[in-house]
């Protein structure tokens, strides 16, 4: 089997695997990277997004050849408890979370339209997190709390 290698959350990967399969089950079989869900198994509901580069990507049918060399960030990668980073911050300071199945998803979503807009207007923000779905109703308060973070990353 060939070696993949790759950046995962700023660290140096290098993983034996059949270069078809999924990042997703790579992540969370092979490397206890739990963050990214397995909603859908197709792409659509966006709780397995990853940021690769500055895109947020369905890593469930993303196969591991795709992200040979490149740098791929999970939710795990954002921030830490002790430091987190400012999307995280502000989903819990607007309660923008229920259950939390979808919340990784939508917070790479956010993290990567951040990197490429750092002051995103609700418009925008609407239309990244789009491709996530959350079911329990939370999306005003996550739109609230990007914005949020969009702010406090402006004045910082």
């Amino acid at each position: 089997m060939p070696t993949i290698q790759f950046q995962l959350n700023g660290a140096a990967m290098a993983v034996e695997t059949d270069p078809d399969q999924t990042l997703l089950d790579v992540l969370r079989g092979r490397l206890g990277v739990t963050g990214p869900h397995f909603g859908c198994g197709a792409g659509e509901c966006g709780a397995c997004y990853v940021m690769v580069g500055d895109r947020a990507m369905a890593s469930c049918d993303m196969p591991m050849w795709s992200v040979a060399d490149k740098d791929v960030v999970t939710v795990e990668g954002l921030g830490t408890a002790e430091q987190p980073h400012p999307l995280q911050r502000a989903f819990v300071s607007e309660q923008a979370m229920q259950c939390g199945y979808c919340v990784s998803g939508i917070l790479i979503s956010a993290a990567a339209l951040l990197k490429r807009n750092p002051s995103p207007t609700e418009t925008e923000v609407r239309a990244a997190l789009d491709r996530n779905l959350c079911r329990c109703g939370s999306h005003n308060r996550m739109v609230r709390a990007v914005l949020r973070a969009a702010a406090e990353t402006a004045t910082s």
